[in-house]
This record gives structure tokens, sequence and C-alpha cells, in this order.
């Protein structure tokens, strides 16, 4: 097994629903950016499943919601949940994801399925700003939040960043749950935010 490739994988949801629906255009105005019955969901994720064949035994991928100006709670189950689901069911798991520009307008969706499902995922809320949606431990929120400002931690930092057994734990979950990467080779933690920072 190998470390993910130095470069993730970049979807922009808005030009896969342009695609989806036909819409021969470059751009996808917010006339045609609407994720809002669960056909249309579930065609974007087959478009998406298609794009991530090729990634490789390991991957990571950016998920771009910012050109999607509506999502109802069937596209967020389609496009998000059923997304993790495929990927995150083995131990360890096989892709990772992030996704960028979950605003207003469909966060609450997004929370919502997640913690209905007991899945989490790592979303980008503002420019540049990460944080936990879906279902999470408080003692898992904190101690992805420490993960998330230092970056990484080594495998001979983690005894000193979290001393307590219920931290570790915690730390083991969230590589568990497609949350923070461990290095096959090196046993390193890395929030996803800075695995896919240049992409943002």
């Amino acid at each position: 097994m190998t470390d993910l490739p130095r470069e993730p994988i970049a979807i922009d949801v808005g030009q896969v629903l342009g695609e989806v629906l036909g819409d021969v255009r470059k751009s996808v105005t917010s006339l045609y950016a609407g994720l809002v019955t669960r056909q249309t969901g579930r065609a974007v994720r087959a478009a998406i499943e298609t794009r991530l064949q090729g990634a490789g035994t390991l991957s990571l991928s950016l998920i771009d919601f910012s050109e999607v100006a509506i999502i109802d709670f069937s596209c967020a189950d389609e496009v998000v949940a059923k997304l993790l689901q495929r990927y995150l069911d083995r131990e360890p798991p096989s892709a990772f994801f992030v996704f960028r520009g979950v605003h207003e307008p469909h966060r609450d969706q997004i929370e919502t399925v997640l913690r209905r499902q007991g899945l989490a995922a790592v979303v980008e809320s503002q420019p540049g700003i990460f944080c936990v949606a879906g279902g999470h431990t408080e003692c898992e929120g904190r101690v992805w939040a420490v993960l998330e400002e230092r970056g990484s931690v080594g495998p001979d930092e983690v005894e000193r960043v979290f001393p307590l057994l219920d931290d570790r734990a915690a730390l083991d979950g969230l590589v568990q749950r497609g949350l923070a990467f461990r290095s096959p080779r090196t046993s390193g933690v890395t929030a996803l935010s800075r695995m896919v920072h240049h992409l943002l």
C-alpha cells in the first residue's frame, strides 16, 4: 500500500450537474445549478463515481459545491452520504473526500442526512475554513480541531499531542471514518484540508 497520490481529484459538482442536464454551455448558471430530485442526485453521483474509477487503490477527492445554488435532502443523500458509504465502508478506507463550498443553502440538508446515517465529512464552510459536518462525538471534534490546526501529527508526536487514551482512540476513529489520513508508510496522521490546500 502506498501514500495517497500527490494530485487530489478536483470535481466541480456544478459542472457535472450541467453535463447531466445536457447543458452544453461552458458555465452553469444558477438556473441550472439546483440539485433538487433524487434522480438528478443519483445521476450526478454516478458521474462522480465514473471519474473516480481510475484513481487507484487510494484516492483523495475535492468535491466542489460552490456552483450549486440549491440542494435538497434526497440529493444530499445521493451525492454526499451514498458516496461516502460506498468508499468508506472498507478497512482502512479506500477513498477520502473533502466537500468544498458547503454554504448556508445546503449546509443543513447535508448535516441532517449525515447525522441520520451516522456519517461525517470534512467540509469547507467558508473559504479556507474547514469543519466536520454530520455525526461525531465531542472528543472526535476536539481531536479533529487539534489536527486541523497543526496540519499533521507525526508518529513520534501522537502521545505528546494527545496524552489521553480517549483522544488517541478518537484519532484512530477519525482515520477509520475517513476524516483524517494515516500514512501507511510513516503512520503519521494528516488533516485532509492540508492535502487539498493547493487546489483551493
